[in-house]
């Protein structure tokens, strides 16, 4: 943070995540906290966000958090079935995420998302939906639900590539998405992200939506720190070392930890701008695509908008594009015609 030094921005989140830092002694995060709020103007209604995984944290570290400024917490449920943890390879049992649940409510924190996966190999939807019954039944403000993905080189890429494992058709997982909208959406969560979910409150003026995630798919600025941390600022980004020991020795010979950097071109942040904006519910902001690049959107991508729309893909407005719950499910593909399109 020295390093990086006084910035012109203020800042309206923090974030500590990527990884377990609810692994480190909570007087370790309770100094970087500080140490941010010291280096950095950050407004006093800031969300202040804070991982942590059951099993890693107690009900006294939870309350410490909480003195020190956290606000917000995100925790690492995944599921709450111990076949499917011991799966994942958690260390926490089901009955363990309940109980973090219940610490964190008694140590005051009025602000909890839970992460949930789904896609397991051999996962049927009623399977899924008791997770999901689960998650409701315990009302958190905010949900994320992943698909298991499949990274090259994991232990569950070998056992795929073994045939021990078999991973779930693209029409079960089209299946689970949609009932994991449909689930959610009738027990009072807006879908305002592809795999993100917001509680509603009839009575309630707060906004439970992640503000930190929401800056990534809005293309804000935001500084990253730490090893594999990327900022984004001006069109340019940079990305810090991977490796901790060269993120250590850069810091020891007082540079920063920057392994890399690129500006981005005009193509590129088109590219951006789409695929990110039809990440959310709201879509591309088609007023804001044409202040940016000078481009009408509707027009420059005509013939694809149009194929999309007789497909039921894609809602189209004045002033938005925006994908149906159908059309998410292909996200990433309708994303590639749109940017495969070459633009003058």
């Amino acid at each position: 943070m020295q390093l990086v030094g006084p910035s012109p921005l203020t800042f309206d989140t923090l974030y500590i995540g990527g990884g377990t830092p609810s692994v480190l002694d909570p007087t370790a995060v309770e100094h970087v906290i500080a140490a941010a709020l010291q280096q950095f103007k950050v407004r006093s209604d800031a969300e202040l966000t804070i991982e942590v995984n059951p099993g890693t944290v107690t009900l006294e570290e939870f309350g410490r958090y909480r003195r020190c400024g956290v606000n917000r917490l995100n925790i690492g449920i995944q599921s709450f079935n111990d076949n499917n943890l011991n799966f994942l390879g958690r260390i926490h049992s089901g009955k363990e995420a309940l109980t973090s649940v219940d610490w964190a409510r008694r140590a005051g924190f009025e602000n909890i998302g839970l992460d949930l996966i789904y896609g397991l190999p051999g996962q049927e939807p009623s399977h899924w939906q008791s997770d999901l019954e689960q998650a409701v039944r315990i009302n958190p403000e905010h949900l994320s639900c992943y698909i298991l993905t499949r990274e090259s080189g994991t232990p569950l890429d070998h056992q795929v590539k073994s045939g021990r494992v078999s991973m779930p058709s693209g029409d079960r997982l089209k299946e689970l998405f949609e009932m994991t909208v449909g689930f959610l959406s009738t027990h009072g969560y807006r879908h305002y992200e592809v795999s993100n979910f917001a509680r509603l409150a009839e009575h309630d003026e707060r906004r439970w939506e992640s503000r930190h995630n929401s800056k990534y798919w809005s293309l804000a600025p935001y500084i990253g720190l730490g090893p594999s941390a990327h900022s984004f600022s001006n069109w340019q980004r940079s990305w810090n070392h991977k490796s901790v020991a060269r993120y250590i020795d850069s810091l020891q010979r007082n540079r920063l930890p920057v392994a890399d950097s690129e500006a981005l071109t005009t193509e590129q942040m088109v590219m951006e701008v789409i695929y990110l904006g039809f990440r959310t519910a709201n879509g591309i902001d088609l007023i804001d695509f044409k202040d940016r690049f000078g481009m009408d959107f509707l027009t420059t991508y005509h013939e694809i908008i149009t194929d999309f729309q007789a497909q039921k893909l894609l809602n189209v407005s004045q002033t938005r594009c925006a994908l149906t719950t159908k059309g998410m499910v292909l996200l990433d593909s309708i994303t590639e015609a749109f940017t495969s399109l070459e633009i003058s």
